[in-house]
């Protein structure tokens, strides 16, 4: 019997035929090439990570200069954010750095990055931002060392130890009882979702790590002011 190639039910078992092979080696592809894929969205984090610590990994493998330097993880329940988060902790020469992941919105989509604290857990030491697609020489200018750098040295916490973040404003605007860098010219919206970000990650979805330094030092001043009274009376 012959094959009629031109019927309908030809056709239909044909092309049927064809999109079951082309998906499964779309999907045996996919399987081969995963691993891969997991391992390059790993290696950009290590090199975003490594960017906020100010550490140069050209010379080196960023992997390896990551996991010399990285000295544990610590996890813990925001209630704030609902979920679980990550600080990464190492040791930069003998010296403890925190580094915070942060995830915000800019103006065409997601920013992140991630922020390196000191051993205070106070002042920053580093960030490293990231965008989806925020516009060239405008909003993407956030992943610039020059707009960066102006963070460096800045505290989170107010003069009461207090939790406030960092503000990003305009030239002449004054941030009321925190520290500020300038934000973007021509680039508002993106400079003000850094600087919603940075307050949303700090003072809400962090606080539970950052309040114990926060506990901590407060519980040293009460610790040293009992001693001195401790110490008049003792005079007396």
């Amino acid at each position: 019997m012959k094959l009629n190639t031109n019927s309908n039910i030809y056709t239909f078992v044909y092309m049927t035929i064809v999109v079951v092979i082309v998906a499964v080696l779309l999907s045996v592809v996919s399987s081969v090439l995963q691993p891969l894929k997991d391992k390059n969205v790993l290696l950009d984090k290590q090199k975003q990570i490594l960017g906020a610590l100010k550490v140069d990994s050209i010379q080196g493998d960023p992997a390896e200069v990551y996991l010399a330097l990285a000295t544990d993880t610590i996890r813990f329940y925001s209630e704030e954010k609902n979920d679980t988060c990550e600080v990464y902790v190492f040791d930069l020469n003998g010296d403890t750095k925190y580094v915070l992941p942060l995830s915000g919105k800019g103006l065409w989509g997601g920013i992140g990055g991630y922020l390196a604290l000191n051993d205070d857990k106070n002042t920053i030491w580093g960030v490293n931002f990231n965008h989806e697609g925020e516009t060239p020489g405008l909003g993407a200018k956030i992943v610039e060392k020059e707009f960066r750098a102006q963070f460096e040295g800045t505290h989170i916490c107010n003069a009461a130890n207090e939790i406030v973040s960092v503000a990003v404003l305009k030239s002449g605007k004054k941030a009321e009882g925190k520290e500020q860098v300038d934000a973007i010219s021509g680039a508002t919206i993106t400079s003000e979702g850094v600087s919603k970000m940075l307050e949303q990650e700090l003072i809400h979805n962090y606080k539970e790590f950052l309040q114990v330094a926060k506990d901590t030092v407060e519980n040293e001043v009460e610790t040293i002011e009992g001693k001195e009274e401790d110490h008049v009376e003792s005079e007396d």
